[in-house]
């Protein structure tokens, strides 16, 4: 069925991108989108009194999400990227109708399972949240593009309090990647999806545990591209602009956030506590 065309006509380049996620993890999304479009405004909400999604019913998922796709709206966004798997596999649906057509919505699994599919890959493993394994939405979105891939999703639920807790390059954190690459789900993949925007900021461990024995997709990029693509195509990109705002909300002040936060985008920026 043919998808109407999207008229996003009403908005301006030199409006800000939305980008959400439950706590650090989605900094891994604005870090790329950063990088690649660095002339942009980015306005960003960590969800940090709520998190981990993943261990979170639909219906909070859904209420969470919802609250902050308003407020971004209410920012004046010219569009909204969803920087957290776990509410993209529970909440994208409600993202878009809130949304109306009106600001464009951009998903973490959508733009990845396209890419996998089409590119040379047989045997590809998914590593993220309860929340997102138990919808398949990895091996549905994958096969959908192609059947014959073999998709294994295994859930990983200790990752992101790890991550939300600052052990990086911790005894603890190779501990729990070990046993958890080391699943039987995994034994025989040649890719791995993290599916999780926190898990990036485990990549080198990661491609330590594997070697150069499995390719470890970077989802991050991934998205970033094909936000600037839609932004391209609808002419929103921002050029020149010699002094790009990045406004940093956070719904509960944590340390590690504000560390890394401070790590990717400067010393500069502040985070100011809203509570939806």
């Amino acid at each position: 069925m043919r998808k109407n065309k999207q008229d996003f006509s009403h908005l301006h380049p030199d409006q800000p991108i939305g980008i959400f996620d439950s706590g650090v993890g989605g900094l891994t999304v604005a870090k790329e989108i950063n990088r690649m479009l660095p002339d942009e405004n980015l306005i960003y909400f960590g969800d940090t009194k709520h998190l981990p999604y993943g261990d979170k019913s639909k219906e909070a998922i859904v209420g969470y999400v919802s609250r902050i796709t308003r407020f971004l709206i209410e920012k004046n966004c010219k569009a909204i990227v969803i920087a957290c798997n776990t509410a993209t596999a529970n909440a994208l649906k409600e993202v878009q109708e809130i949304a109306e057509n009106k600001v464009p919505i951009i998903d973490v699994i959508s733009p990845v399972a396209e890419k996998v599919a089409y590119e040379i890959h047989t045997n590809v493993g998914v590593i993220a949240t309860k929340a997102t394994v138990n919808t398949g939405i990895y091996r549905k979105s994958i096969r959908k593009h192609n059947r014959f891939i073999q998709v294994d999703e295994l859930a990983t639920p200790l990752l992101v309090p790890v991550i939300e807790e600052g052990f990086k390059n911790h005894p603890v954190t190779h501990s729990i990647i070990y046993n958890y690459l080391s699943h039987s789900k995994l034994k025989n993949i040649e890719t791995l999806v993290l599916g999780c925007t926190h898990y990036p900021l485990l990549m080198d461990e990661i491609k330590q545990f594997y070697g150069n024995r499995v390719r470890v997709i970077d989802s991050p990029r991934i998205v970033a591209s094909h936000l600037k693509n839609v932004l391209e195509q609808h002419h929103l990109l921002h050029s020149k602009n010699p002094a790009p705002e990045y406004h940093f909300y956070v719904s509960d002040l944590t340390k590690n956030f504000e560390k890394i936060s401070k790590k990717i985008f400067g010393n500069g920026i502040r985070l100011e506590l809203k509570v939806l």
